[in-house]
């Protein structure tokens, strides 16, 4: 299957059915499929061959979403930027994908123009919404006078169909190579664990440009559903739509359901009848957050694991988990719950050797979902996939039932006197200190020890507390080798777009000029 073979079928059956709604604008599918007709001819006719690269900068809108089917049909390869990057960030991915050819949306052109110099492969320049910007072609009318059936092209699922570029928290970001064949397998796979009726509306809020909000996407268009798009994310505006704009399913990252908690005053005056599941992931999720996100939104939860590297999903803690655990198992929240149909998931040492449940080390994974390889990068394509296996980078565990428990990041992880430490544990144990809104654990240098434990917390409003007290507060729930041995109290956590704690730029200013960097480098 190809990724664009679901949207045709749909439109075949349902021509009239909304495929998106973005404010007062809507389109059926059947235009959806005249629409992606035209640019995917368009994209041929620029002279754009099959596997060619294409940047696209822009934020969320109707016009992204159909790119994607667009290039699908064209068997161009979309390479979606995340807009908050520095313009150098935007350069380094352009040329290193060897785009040739560049849509943006009509906020970014002049920052793109101020960087052509540097764009070495582009050969040509797309806006949307400038009509009339100086060497740019305007996107309506560059698309608009071209066929409304496919090109014909023999695209099959072994063709790439995006490339999408890692958060890059150390170092340069890489580009995961996703083929149709490995997103499609995901969307099936995801089918197993919830599915939305036909007509039903999804609402997309996360950045398109990131892994788990494109397969929203395309599984609410799988199963014939309504993509329901903001711009970007505002808590308001999102907590006023689950509400009032019949949305059925949602995805979030868990830093958007705190936002939503925290600054929508009459959230708990609102009724979310329509609201049928709520899908969390891409970074970990404070118990007391979630258990009050259940109690507002009165809605199935289930959370999602996974990676741009293996499409989006290897593991589901599934709605039935939640009610386990909210009935009789608590510990089941900190689960990032079990394989999804086709996944292989085991724990293995530092030379790849499996470990028993129960045993903490890296979390591997197989199954159709994973990607092709890294773009240009065959040395850390091998090593990222060695076995056949896509290599995490997360230490946990697995339990005898099969659930896996993300402890932290292999990098993150803290060797204090030679124990090793998991900030996430620790991380669990201040997140119910009742004045602390957000918390982060890093490892600083210590003489005597390599590392010692330090806290870095966000306090609720009104609330107060000291570093002694919250080191106390630690006192008996861990050992003595976990506990902060300093706090820094901060007005927010640095976070990348997905919501994950940028933990590199909090160690930063306390390993700089260190010869050493004993974890985290």
């Amino acid at each position: 299957m190809r990724l664009h073979d679901y949207l045709e079928y749909q439109a075949r059956e349902h021509p009239d059915a909304d495929f998106a709604v973005q404010g007062d604008r809507s389109v059926s599918y059947r235009q959806a499929v005249e629409e992606t007709n035209r640019l995917a001819n368009a994209l041929a006719s620029a002279g754009l061959q099959i596997g060619d690269r294409v940047v696209v900068l822009s934020k969320n809108s109707i016009e992204l979403a159909m790119l994607y089917y667009a290039a699908s049909k064209a068997g161009i390869v979309p390479v979606p930027l995340n807009y908050r990057m520095a313009p150098p960030e935007w350069a380094f991915i352009i040329n290193d994908a060897q785009a040739k050819m560049l849509i943006a949306s009509s906020e970014y052109v002049s920052a793109v123009d101020g960087m052509r110099g540097e764009l070495g492969t582009v050969e040509r320049f797309v806006a949307i919404g400038a009509d009339g910007a100086e060497g740019w072609d305007d996107f309506r009318r560059w698309s608009a006078d071209h066929p409304t059936t496919a090109p014909d092209r023999a695209i099959s699922e072994e063709h790439d169909v995006y490339q999408m570029y890692t958060s890059g928290t150390t170092g340069h970001p890489k580009g995961a190579v996703l083929t149709h064949r490995a997103v499609t397998a995901n969307l099936a796979q995801v089918s197993f664990v919830f599915s939305a009726g036909q007509g039903q509306r999804t609402l997309i809020v996360a950045p398109l440009y990131h892994a788990a909000a494109a397969v929203s996407a395309f599984s609410c268009v799988y199963w014939g559903g309504c993509l329901y798009i903001h711009e970007e994310f505002n808590p308001v505006e999102v907590v006023r739509t689950l509400s009032e704009e019949r949305i059925a399913v949602v995805t979030l990252v868990p830093a958007m359901i705190q936002a939503c908690l925290l600054y929508v005053p009459d959230i708990a005056e609102r009724s979310f009848d329509d609201l049928q599941l709520m899908i969390y992931g891409a970074s970990p999720i404070a118990e007391e957050t979630l258990q009050r996100a259940v109690k507002i939104f009165k809605c199935d939860f289930a959370q999602g694991y996974g990676m741009t590297e293996t499409t989006a999903v290897l593991t589901f803690l599934l709605p039935a988990d939640h009610r386990r655990a909210l009935a009789e198992k608590p510990e089941l929240l900190l689960s990032a719950g079990r394989p999804i149909i086709g996944t292989e998931l085991r724990t293995v040492d530092e030379e790849d050797n499996p470990l028993p449940n129960g045993a903490i080390g890296e979390i591997i994974g197989r199954g159709p979902q994973l990607m092709r390889g890294y773009w240009n990068l065959p040395d850390e394509s091998a090593e990222a996939l060695r076995g056949g296996w896509m290599h995490t980078g997360d230490a946990g565990i697995i339990d005898d039932e099969g659930y896996v428990y993300i402890q932290d990041r292999v990098k993150d992880m803290i060797v204090s006197g030679g124990e090793n430490i998991y900030p996430r544990v620790v991380e669990e144990v201040l997140f119910k200190h009742p004045s602390i809104a957000d918390a982060a654990v890093i490892g600083v240098p210590d003489e005597q020890w390599g590392e010692t434990v330090k806290a870095v917390v966000v306090m609720r409003e009104g609330a107060a507390a000291t570093e002694e007290e919250i080191i106390e507060f630690c006192r008996d729930k861990l050992g003595g080798y976990e506990r902060p041995r300093s706090v820094d109290f901060v007005d927010a956590l640095p976070r990348n777009p997905t919501g994950k704690v940028l933990k590199r730029e909090l160690r930063e200013p306390y390993w700089a000029g260190q010869k050493r960097r004993v974890a985290g480098s």
